[in-house]
């Protein structure tokens, strides 16, 4: 058993259902520390939903800094009767790694640690400087983890220049795809108002279903932008409708309709909400009188081109397992999002993400050697460039 595989094996043993980190990071850390790290914990959010977060670093920070970025949370199991094994009792089955978090993304973490272990051993005096970004928020509402992190890091003017996140990207083989941007993702909940009323009698009412289908009709057709080279066109999509009150013989007094825009580079959220509400008065409805129109901000996109980072993933990927990876932003949103306003370049780099969420979540033990030495390999090519 490889090093790699004894360590993630036990990270899935933790029961770190988010946002509960069960020691997965002390444990890291106490590797970390070894190597020469100063690892600080960064505790956030409230008694009841507890976030920890850890910030490591090996170097003084004047240098140029890889991040690796991962979480140590994981999503719930479901039925646990559902799983072949324990899904946190490490289980092997036709050279398959079983268990909760063995995609996503343990496999991962342990890759980093081990691939650091192996730098700093053959790079005693490294000309980059190395750190970590772990939470144990990113499953659940991501509010007190790595975005708390990150504005920390601001505020003391930490210089980031790459990051790598461990997020399962590949899709047959560890290194087929890395995740070069992420779209933005953008919610908003319109409440349309009418008059609640018999349904025999609806001129004595105001149904707002019927105020709103053609506007929906026409936000569902709306081309918002036709992507670039990096991103596909934005997308808007409805995720929930609320009206009645459950009889059929009564006209709702409201309807609300959440919806939620995956948007490329191409668009602001700025933009996007400007153009939903000349749509909505178009169609005769005014905002308060008509209409109430709330809206989170889930993430803006960000995008690493071509470059230093890039170039180093995309030779390590070659050197170790012969692929010439695919650039992607497609998929939802990761941690990524913050960390690319205090860092100019990050990727996303993990093992195949077919069962991530998934009951008998697992990874392919022939995986995760190869993605340890990808991170490795990457450290000496960026350290390489370092020097020169």
């Amino acid at each position: 058993m490889t090093s790699t595989l004894r360590l993630t094996e036990e990270l899935i043993a933790r029961p770190s259902v988010t946002p509960r980190d069960e020691g997965c990071q002390a444990l890291i850390a106490t590797r970390l520390q070894r190597l020469g790290f100063v690892c600080e914990t960064i505790e956030s959010g409230p008694a009841d939903f507890r976030v920890t977060n850890l910030w490591a670093r090996l170097g003084t920070g004047l240098r140029p800094t890889l991040v690796f970025a991962g979480h140590t949370d994981v999503v719930p199991t479901g039925p646990v009767t559902d799983w072949a094994s324990d899904p946190f009792v490490p289980s092997h089955r036709d050279g398959r790694l079983y268990g909760r978090g063995a995609s996503d993304m343990k496999a991962s973490l342990a890759a980093m640690v081990v691939a650091c272990e192996e730098f700093v051993a053959a790079h005693p005096q490294p000309a980059i400087d190395v750190a970590f970004l772990l939470t144990s928020d990113e499953e659940g509402p991501a509010l007190d983890g790595t975005v708390v992190v990150c504005n920390a890091l601001r505020q003391r003017g930490e210089r980031l220049d790459w990051c790598i996140v461990g997020e399962p990207t590949s899709v047959e083989r560890t290194g087929d795809m890395i995740k070069n941007g992420r779209r933005g993702t953008m919610s908003g909940k319109l409440t349309v108002k009418g008059i609640q009323g018999h349904i025999a009698y609806p001129h004595l009412a105001k149904n707002p279903i019927h105020l709103a289908a053609p506007a929906l009709a026409e936000l569902a057709a709306t081309v918002w932008d036709q992507g670039n080279d990096y991103f596909p066109p934005t997308s808007w999509q409805v995720s929930n409708i609320h009206g009645g009150t459950g009889a059929s013989n009564v006209i709702p007094g409201t309807v609300v309709i959440d919806f939620n825009f995956r948007f490329s580079t191409e668009s602001t959220p700025e933009g996007l909400q400007q153009r939903v509400v000349e749509l909505l008065q178009r169609h005769g409805l005014q905002p308060e009188a008509d209409f109430d129109l709330q809206w989170t901000l889930g993430g803006r996109p960000f995008l690493t081109p071509p470059g230093a980072l890039v170039d180093a993933v995309r030779a390590a990927v070659r050197d170790e397992v012969g692929l010439e990876t695919t650039l992607s932003t497609t998929g939802g949103t990761s941690d990524g999002r913050f960390i690319a306003q205090v860092c100019p370049q990050v990727i996303e780099l993990g093992p195949p993400n077919a069962t991530i969420h998934k009951i008998d979540e697992h990874v392919a033990v022939a995986d995760i050697e190869p993605l340890k030495n990808i991170y490795r390999r990457t450290l000496e090519h960026l350290g390489a460039q370092a020097k020169t």
